[in-house]
């Protein structure tokens, strides 16, 4: 049998029929019964003509369902296609035409929104509705719950080693882009990556999966407080534990609320938490002084582990948490066009904010073409050669431009810029798409916001360019400050001048009430520079 993750997890259930594989709002399914209701949906699936190859979109929340349905598109041998649910109607019609999605899977709150786009997306053969309590099922849409009553189990089938998986990732910048991986190759991937975390060898074979099940002591019970549908939460939150047999545990609830995610790390003995960055981190370190201070301190001690990836983290941060656990912060640099470095984080190792070691097969290449050597100062593009994409779907001018070969290697370039330090590891800039052209000098964002967050009373900060007739570009802080802080825009450039050469340092700073992220606590630079035009461009 090839690598495939229905494959994986039909193995999982039938080793494990017991042991729990979701917890989502207190609602648990164990590992028997999250395979047979995969199966029935697959069963719905293939009587409307769904098959190997299809592709099939989850416009849902964080939930049990996400993680059933998905399992039952993997086991027809299909693709399933995340969605962004903050998406308005053309952005919708957009992902589900270019995706090629027959099938979708959505939250009734967006009955609405299927109903406004149905004639528009002639390609789709199937809605499914899963009842949330919001809206009435929609004409010509099926019930979720009634379809895994009225659909006998598909029984597991052999998978295409040729099948494809892929994520769309809006990036920041252009039209969401499907990056595709093979799809039995990813799953191995994630058996393997599971197997190095543990100090296990991984299985060559399908055939030696079960007995990699038993050596591993204790299955993870992972709670990604990010979406599902971002890589983050999905690759790290889902596909790592459950490739160990392991249980992920979610919640409906939109929004990040740091009091409710530590109490299900209580309830559910969660042993590892992933999250993305500052933007996450932060509020959870508040919430965990908050709750010590008034002498009823969450317990955490099952946690092991935060995993962290897409935003930076700061040390900061990070040596606040360890002051409440003893734990292994593991922070991720990568994208879903493939991961480059890792930092870890202990009580007896402090890293540096944006220094990763290097993942095999990563380099930093100069815009021209050149390997960067380490401490020459220089700054180039990070490339990875280990398990490149296949490319994007359907857009061969960005494959070309993203996936490219030099001196006979293929390499992805996500987009971040970097330097390489005397011992070998890199130092992070950021990406290149919303880098600043300050008289002649180039600024990145992220190095900015970091040291602009490093100030106490600083909650969030994005930065970003806007036209200068004398510099080209004028760098401006969107900064958002705790309550009650009397901190103003002099005290902080002066705090900021400290750490930053002069002309990386804000010329403005704008005070907002909130910093405006995506769900999954990436910058939304769009937004950042709307609002620093508004208040500063030219008039």
């Amino acid at each position: 049998m090839n690598f495939h993750f229905a494959t994986a997890w039909e193995v999982v259930a039938q080793r494990y029929p017991n042991r729990l594989a979701t917890i989502a709002d207190n609602k648990s399914t164990t590992w028997q019964e999250f395979e047979k209701r995969a199966a029935s949906l697959a069963a719905l699936m293939e009587s409307c003509g769904v098959g190997a190859n299809s592709k099939a979109a989850l416009y849902l929340h964080n939930s049990n369902e996400y993680l059933e349905a998905q399992f039952a598109i993997f086991k027809l041998g299909a693709c399933p296609i995340n969605v962004n649910y903050r998406y308005k109607a053309d952005e919708l019609v957009y992902l589900l035409d270019n995706s090629d999605s027959e099938v979708v899977f959505y939250q009734a709150c967006y009955a609405m929104r299927i109903w406004e786009i149905k004639k528009r997306v002639p390609k789709v053969k199937l809605f499914v509705q899963i009842d949330d309590g919001t809206e009435m099922l929609l004409k010509d849409s099926v019930d979720y719950e009634k379809a895994i009553r009225d659909h006998r189990p598909l029984p597991p089938i052999d998978r295409d080693a040729s099948s494809v998986y892929m994520l769309y990732t809006g990036g920041t910048t252009g039209m969401p882009k499907g990056v595709m991986y093979p799809a039995c190759d990813f799953a191995q991937l994630w058996i393997s990556n599971g197997a190095a975390a543990r100090e296990l060898d991984p299985p060559e074979s399908m055939s030696a999966y079960p007995d990699f099940l038993e050596k591993i002591e204790e299955p993870p019970i992972s709670l990604p407080a990010c979406p599902l549908m971002h890589g983050t939460g999905m690759w790290l939150g889902s596909f790592l534990p459950m490739m160990a047999g392991g249980t992920v545990v979610t919640t409906s609830k939109l929004g990040l609320d740091p009091h409710l995610l530590l109490s299900m790390v209580e309830q559910h003995k969660v042993s590892t938490l992933v999250i993305v960055g500052d933007a996450f981190a932060k509020p959870i370190l508040s919430a965990l002084d908050e709750a010590q201070s008034r002498g009823t301190p969450y317990d955490v001690s099952s946690l092991q582990g935060i995993v962290s990836s897409g935003v930076m983290w700061s040390m900061e941060t990070k040596q606040g948490l360890l002051r409440h656990q003893d734990l292994i912060l593991s922070d991720h640099m990568g994208s879903t066009e493939g991961g480059m470095g890792s930092s870890i984080t202990t009580r007896e190792g402090i890293s540096q904010t944006a220094k990763f070691e290097l993942n095999e097969g990563v380099t930093v290449i100069t815009d021209d073409g050149r390997i960067v050597e380490a401490g020459s100062g220089e700054m180039g593009k990070i490339a990875t050669s280990t398990f490149v994409p296949l490319g994007y779907y359907k857009d061969e001018e960005k494959s070309k431009a993203t996936f490219k070969e030099i001196n006979g290697t293929r390499y992805s370039f996500p987009g971040d810029y970097a330097t390489v330090e005397k011992d070998g590891s890199i130092t992070l800039l950021g990406r290149g798409s919303v880098c600043i052209n300050t008289a002649g000098e180039k600024v990145f964002p992220e190095e900015v916001e970091e040291a602009m967050k490093r100030k106490e009373e600083v909650v969030d900060c994005l930065v970003v360019g806007i036209p200068d007739e004398r510099f080209g570009e004028r760098v401006i802080a969107v900064t958002s400050l705790d309550d009650g802080s009397n901190l103003d825009d002099v005290l902080l450039i002066e705090y900021c001048r400290e750490n930053l050469a002069g002309y990386k340092v804000p010329k403005q700073v704008l005070m907002v009430d909130h910093v405006r992220r995506a769900p999954n606590g990436k910058a939304d630079y769009k937004w950042a520079k709307s609002e620093a035009l508004r208040a500063f461009g030219e008039k």
